[in-house]
Formats: C-alpha cells, structure tokens, sequence
C-alpha cells in the first residue's frame, strides 16, 4: 500500500514542490501550513511518517510534535532552517526520528523516508525477536516493551531500536558506525550525531544517575556499551 506523508511548512512553493516530488516518487501526500491544521488533518488520517518544519508560525514545530505524541507515534522527519545543534538535538530527544537541513537535496530527503518506513514496518531494526533479559532491564521486541526491575520504561521506536542492539551484545563495546547501520541504516553513514542523542535520552531514562552513567557507557573513539545491572 502508498505510505500515507502529512508534511506540514508555511513556505507555500517549498510545500507544493515537495508534495508534488513526494507524490511522484509514489507517496499519498497530505499537506498544512501550520502545526494547528496539521494536528487536525493527524487526527483525521493518520500518516505513516510526519515531515515537519520547526519554523512554523503561532506553534512551533517542537510544540507540535510535543502534542501530536501524546496520542500517536510515527516516524518524524524534521526540517529546519536553523543551524544551531539545539534545535535539531531537542527535536530528537521529543522522538523525531531525524532532521534535514534546509536547502536540502530531495534525494537525500527521499532515501531517508525510505529508511524510515522500512523500519517502521518491522518490529525492531535488527530483524531479532527473542526477548532479552540483560541484568535487571527485560527486552521484549515483539511486544515492544522495557521493563527496569519490572516496571515499565516508555521509550521511543528509535530508543528502543538502539536498547535493543546494545543488549543483543550485552558487555561488549559495539561500534558507533555499526549501530548507525544496525538502527539507523546505510543511508545515515557518517552521522554519529544521532547516536549521541539517542543515548542522552536513554540514560536520562535508564541511569539513576544520567551524569554519571554505569549501565549504558560511551567508550571514547569507539562505540558504546550496554553494562549489565544487579537485579
């Protein structure tokens, strides 16, 4: 079936140039020009991946996102104008799953939409399905569940995605590039940015301590591991 895009940005040549591609390359487009009409046109239709402006006017495409998760979760593309890393690393901490830069190449932009939808479509990146039980976090792919010392964890399909692939090699440093292919995909080779803010979000979540993490540990230069707790 034609994945189903809301793009949402107040720049009217931009928007209809964009859909007008989006629709050739094959997607069901749905447009607004402000995060207000886009919130409505969510709650109507459902899309299968949100591309979203922070620069809107009124509500800003941070506080959209902030209100379109309360009630759904999809995978979110933002776009903006803006340069500074703020922005793009608030973004992903509200669950976007990515960023573009504008001006931006539509290829660029189309061969991210794919990646997305292909992993929107399965029920974690890396293709596994047993559960994983790694000190006291319990790992459930296929019901997409997190648990530290039996309580539930709500975490993004992204963060989850990233949990996942450091359990499957509890202990062990896994390198950056290879969790950037594992979650993300080839087509964010050589953007460890992405990582980086994943995992600030996940200790935030999963250290007693974010600060002073003991449980998932950056090794400098290398890769990242997940540290198995006492129950």
């Amino acid at each position: 079936m034609t994945a189903h895009i809301l793009l949402v940005d107040d720049d009217d040549l931009l928007r209809r140039s964009l859909a007008f591609n989006l629709e050739k390359a094959g997607y069901r487009v749905s447009t607004a020009a402000n995060a207000e009409d886009a919130l409505a046109l969510a709650q109507r239709d459902t899309p299968e991946l949100l591309i979203l402006d922070i620069g809107l006017p009124g509500m800003d495409g941070l506080e959209a996102l902030r209100q379109y998760r309360k009630r759904a979760s999809v995978p979110v593309i933002f776009l903006t104008a803006r340069r500074r890393q703020f922005d793009q690393v608030l973004g992903l901490e509200l669950g976007a799953d990515d960023y573009v830069t504008k001006p931006f190449a539509l290829e660029v932009l189309l061969a991210r939409i794919r990646a997305l939808l292909r992993r929107a479509q399965s029920p974690t990146a890396s293709g596994e399905t047993a559960a994983l039980q790694v000190g006291d976090l319990t790992i459930d792919p296929l019901a997409h569940t997190l648990t530290r010392r039996g309580r539930a964890v709500t975490l993004t399909p992204r963060e989850f995605d990233l949990v996942y692939a450091l359990a499957l090699e509890a202990g062990h440093v896994v390198p950056t590039d290879r969790l950037l292919a594992r979650v993300w995909g080839a087509e964010y080779s050589g953007e460890p940015q992405v990582v980086y803010v994943h995992m600030r979000s996940l200790r935030e979540k999963l250290e007693d301590d974010p600060n002073a993490p003991c449980r998932l540990l950056t090794i400098r230069g290398v890769g990242y591991k997940l540290e198995p707790q006492e129950v």
